[in-house]
């Protein structure tokens, strides 16, 4: 089963399964952890060290499990790492400022939510959890071809022919509620949710103080989205950010 849109569905009514939340510390993955356990999951949220230069969302990853008491699990898969091709793990790729819709940019890391989703039904598989949460967008995102919901379908049919749970009778559920929403929606969610965005971290190149640079893909994303929904910025940027 995959679930698109859930938004707005049984809030506070669903029992208390166990939901597996990819949690990067990002202004979606905080959405999608209070909208899970708003929707009344058990949440158990999985990070990722990959080796990728904006560490400091790993920070931010671990603040936010703790402020919505939920045990974070992070994974180190340095093979992403090690391959570069990426401008988010390859010292020798500059992360550019935002240049709009276009080719795939060079933030692009090769098969990262394959690797990453393929993690989490593991770690699912083992908690006995059997929802998974990942708050992909294919509204307001970077062209991202893992993002997009024939993306989410195909990864989802084949899990679940490829798992013991799967084939004996307990598929997965995979909810993606972010995935048809801008990012003016995401942050009217989350903050009907009672999101404290000032908890999360977004940007690509951000220092390790957590401070945002307020001008790669990201940091614009996520500006315009604030501004769109009429709500003040809370993110902490480098001096000198027009905000």
């Amino acid at each position: 089963m995959i679930t698109f849109n859930d938004i707005g569905v049984g809030l506070g009514k669903a029992p208390l399964k166990k939901a597996v939340i990819l949690l990067s510390g990002g202004l979606d993955s905080l959405t999608c952890l209070a909208k899970a356990q708003a929707d009344g999951f058990s949440c158990y949220p999985l990070a990722f060290d990959y080796s990728q230069k904006h560490r400091a969302e790993l920070h931010a990853a671990k603040h936010i499990a703790a402020h919505y008491a939920a045990p974070l699990k992070i994974f180190t898969v340095p093979a992403l790492g090690q391959l570069g091709a990426s401008a988010l793990t390859d010292d020798q790729i500059d992360i550019p400022d935002y240049i709009g819709d276009g080719d795939i940019p060079v933030t692009y890391v090769p098969s990262r939510n394959i690797i990453f989703l393929a993690i989490a039904y593991s770690y699912a598989e083992v908690i006995g959890a059997r929802d998974i949460f990942i708050g992909t967008s294919a509204v307001d995102y970077s062209g991202y071809p893992d993002c997009r919901p024939e993306f989410i379908k195909a990864f989802a049919n084949m899990a679940n022919l490829g798992t013991k749970a799967g084939v004996t009778g307990r598929p997965f559920n995979l909810h993606t509620p972010l995935i048809a929403l801008s990012k003016v929606q995401t942050i009217a969610l989350g903050t009907e949710l009672g999101v404290d965005y000032s908890m999360s971290i977004s940007c690509y190149r951000a220092n390790n103080d957590g401070l945002a640079c307020g001008s790669c893909d990201s940091c614009v994303l996520r500006k315009k989205g604030f501004s769109g929904a009429g709500f003040p910025d809370p993110t902490p940027y480098i001096e000198g950010v027009i905000v």
